[in-house]
C-alpha cells in the first residue's frame, strides 16, 4: 500500500442525510443511513495515517446491496474496501435468500465505524406514556393496532416487540421517513420505530413522544427516555450500524494493517467527537468482534423474519 491510490467505495446514496438531526431524505431507508458521512470522516483520518489519498466512491442502488456485490468483485488488495450498514449486511443477509453475498463469508469485517439504535415514538396528545401503555393499549384495539414503517428494520425491530409481548400490530408501509412520522402524529397510525433522523425534530417540537429506545442503554441525546431493556423488554435489543469491510480473500497482513490503522482513527478524539455529534456510538473492538456481531445479528434477525412470518421485495 505505497504509492497506489487506497479508495474506499461506499455504499452511500449522494442525496443521503448528512447528521441525524435533519430528516431523512424522501424515499430512504435505514439500510441508506449515513455512510457517506461516516465514510468522509474515517476516510480523512485513514489517509492522514496511512499517508496516502483516501477516495470515497458512492455506488447509489438496492439499499446498498449493489456497492456490495461491486466490492465483492474488486481484487482482493487492500485498495477496494466497503462502507456497509447493517440493513445492506446483516438484515439483508436475513431477509433475502438469494442474496448475492454473505457479510462474513464474501468480505472480511474490518471494524465498526458507528452504531445506534432505533427510537420507539408514539403520537404527542396519545394518553400512553410508557412501552407497556402502548402493549396493553393495542391488545385493548386489535383493529386500531398498526405501525408505520418505511424499511425492513424497522418493520423488524416492532415485529420483535410484538413476539415479545403478545401485542398486534399491522405494518404500514410509507414512501418516506416523514411521511411515516406525520402518520404517527396525525393518529393514522399508532406507532413507529425508527432511527433518529425522523424521529428527532418531532419529538424536540413537541409532536411526538419517544417512549423508549431499542436495547439495553438509554440515548445520550434522550436522558430521560427509558431503554426497552428498562421497559421490561430487553429481548427487543436492536442497534443499527455502519462498518469497513475488505474482500474475504485480501491477504492477512494487509487486513491487519486496515485493522490497526481504522482502530487508530476511531480512537482520535477528534474523530470520536464528530461521531457523537452525530448522535452515533463510536466504534469499538476488533474485527473479531465485529464479526461475532453480525454473525449474531443475522441470526437474530432470521428468527424474527420466520416467526413473524415476514417477507420483503426485493
Amino acid at each position: 500500500m505505497n504509492k497506489r491510490r487506497f479508495c474506499v467505495r461506499a455504499l452511500a446514496i449522494a442525496a443521503l442525510i448528512a447528521t441525524l438531526s435533519l430528516a431523512a431524505a424522501p424515499g430512504r431507508a435505514e439500510s441508506e443511513y449515513p455512510n457517506d458521512v461516516f465514510g468522509r470522516l474515517i476516510a480523512a483520518k485513514l489517509s492522514e495515517l496511512i499517508g496516502q489519498p483516501v477516495v470515497v466512491e458512492n455506488r447509489p442502488g438496492a439499499g446498498g446491496r449493489l456497492a456490495a456485490e461491486y466490492v465483492a468483485k474488486e481484487s482482493a488488495d487492500g485498495y477496494t474496501l466497503l462502507i456497509g450498514a447493517s440493513g445492506a449486511m446483516s438484515i439483508a443477509a436475513a431477509i433475502y435468500p438469494d442474496l448475492k453475498y454473505q457479510p462474513t463469508k464474501t468480505f472480511a469485517p474490518l471494524g465498526m465505524i458507528a452504531n445506534f439504535p432505533l427510537i420507539m415514538a408514539i403520537a404527542a396528545d396519545s394518553p400512553a406514556k410508557t412501552v407497556q401503555d402502548v402493549v396493553d393499549w393495542a391488545k385493548q384495539h386489535p383493529d386500531k393496532a398498526n405501525y408505520a414503517t418505511t424499511s425492513p428494520a424497522f418493520t423488524i425491530a416492532t415485529e420483535l416487540l410484538k413476539l415479545k409481548s403478545g401485542m398486534p400490530g399491522t405494518a404500514i408501509p410509507y414512501r418516506s421517513s416523514n411521511d411515516m412520522i406525520f402518520s404517527v402524529i396525525g393518529g393514522q397510525t399508532l406507532m413507529a420505530i425508527a432511527d433518529g433522523p425522523p424521529v428527532m425534530p418531532q419529538v424536540k417540537a413537541g409532536k411526538v413522544k419517544a417512549v423508549a429506545v431499542t436495547g439495553a442503554a438509554r440515548l445520550s441525546e434522550l436522558p430521560d427516555v427509558p431503554s426497552m431493556a428498562e421497559a421490561g423488554y430487553a429481548a427487543v435489543d436492536i442497534r443499527l450500524w455502519s462498518g469497513i469491510f475488505a474482500p474475504a480473500a485480501t491477504p492477512q497482513p494487509i487486513l491487519a494493517k486496515l485493522e490497526t490503522a481504522l482502530g487508530e482513527a476511531l480512537r482520535d478524539p477528534g474523530v470520536s467527537a464528530k461521531l457523537k455529534n452525530l448522535a452515533v456510538e463510536p466504534g469499538r473492538g476488533t474485527a473479531a468482534e465485529f464479526r461475532q456481531t453480525i454473525e449474531r445479528d443475522i441470526v437474530t434477525f432470521r428468527h424474527v423474519v420466520a416467526d413473524a412470518k415476514l417477507h420483503f421485495e426485493e
